[in-house]
């Protein structure tokens, strides 16, 4: 198995395409073409963390945050990054980072809270736009069951629960081909008229080149005749936080309690108490103060996050409980979230090995302390 056999697994999970803009995701270090011996999987990639793959024999670095984020104009070693980008390469590992795509996905940082929680996962707090995108496109009425089928296999007309999703209406096409045509309806020089199958679908925005090679591939013209639009429809599984809800509401004692056991916090900053049960709750995972008035928006009675400013508490206005876990409490389990996805993935490309193709690391790489 090669590294970027790895990226596709990854990204099956969470497609780089719907990285924000800021970030730096993919791969950072390394060659995708490279054989993995095996797969460290790390919330952050810090010197003593490439000296952890190196100890257990892995070649390939799986990190959430990313180690280059800003440019680097100079790598000569004297800051933890050059380090670890000159280490890395010295011993040929690899370094893959998810951050953001992870965040924006369905089942990523998120949800994983959520899970942690003991919440039922029910929205994106703040759906991504500009992430579903819609075909166009014109087939001979007798071809169009072959075309459209192909379409969904590629993973077109998929709408939140339901699949399969397109519309349709019958036409009357019309083409003239000139001399260096090779038409299969018609001949070339002649205009032809052709009773046709207009078919529309929608799809997710990093699926556009799988779907525009299966419509090549399974139409029958020489030309194929198509339109790609992107669309500011709501999309219900891309996008940043996470609404969920508890079967039973906790008191604001209890959920602060309760969120201080899960996380492992050694504190848990919080706003002023609201007087009121704790059902709904908002998290997201990382710095998350710009969602504020998102969270209460959606009616959220909690909002679960990080990095909160002292003048953030006050946007609070006794109308939600803001709750800060700590940055790296609140993206922990974002690598047993990755370990299990690779584990369950890679099996069918790697063979077993002693202790397992993907290792969770084990080193802390939270940099605050509390006295």
């Amino acid at each position: 198995m090669k590294v970027k056999d790895v990226i596709h697994l990854l990204e099956d999970l969470a497609p780089l395409a719907y990285t924000e803009d800021f970030d730096n995701t993919g791969l950072l270090v390394g060659d995708q073409n490279a054989k993995v011996t095996k797969i460290l999987v790390t919330l952050d990639t810090l010197e003593s963390v490439v000296e952890e793959a190196i100890s257990k024999g892995c070649n390939l670095i799986v990190s959430f945050h990313p180690i280059i984020f800003k440019g680097v104009k100079k790598i000569t070693g004297k800051t933890y990054v050059e380090r670890v980008i000159l280490k890395a390469i010295k011993h040929d590992i690899s370094i893959f980072s998810m951050h953001t795509a992870l965040d924006n996905s369905w089942n990523g940082v998120n949800a994983m809270i959520l899970e942690k929680l003991g919440a039922r996962k029910k929205s994106i707090l703040i759906p991504k736009i500009g992430t579903i995108n819609k075909l166009v496109t014109f087939a001979p009425a007798e071809k169009a069951t072959l075309v459209r089928e192909a379409l969904f296999n590629a993973g077109a007309g998929n709408i939140g629960n339901y699949s399969n999703c397109s519309f349709n209406q019958s036409g009357t096409g019309s083409f003239k081909g000139n001399e260096d045509s090779n038409p299969v309806i018609g001949q070339k020089g002649k205009i032809h008229f052709e009773a046709e199958m207009k078919i529309e679908v929608t799809f997710q925005k990093h699926l556009e080149r799988k779907i525009l090679d299966a419509l090549s591939k399974n139409h029958p013209y020489e030309e194929v005749a198509y339109e790609v639009t992107t669309l500011n429809n709501t999309n219900q599984h891309i996008g940043m936080g996470m609404l969920g809800t508890f079967e039973t509401p906790l008191s604001e004692e209890n959920f602060l309690k309760h969120i201080k056991q899960v996380f492992k916090s050694d504190c848990i900053r919080h706003s002023s108490l609201i007087k009121k049960d704790i059902q709904t709750v908002a998290v997201l995972g990382g710095s998350g103060s710009f969602a504020i008035s998102a969270a209460k928006a959606a009616g959220a009675d909690a909002f679960i996050t990080s990095d909160l400013k002292y003048h953030d508490f006050f946007s609070a206005e006794n109308n939600i409980l803001l709750a800060d876990v700590g940055h790296y409490e609140s993206e922990q389990y974002t690598k047993e979230l990755l370990v299990a996805h690779l584990s369950k993935k890679i099996t069918n490309f790697a063979p077993a090995l002693p202790g397992g193709m993907v290792v969770l690391s084990q080193e802390n790489t939270n940099p605050i302390t509390y006295y």
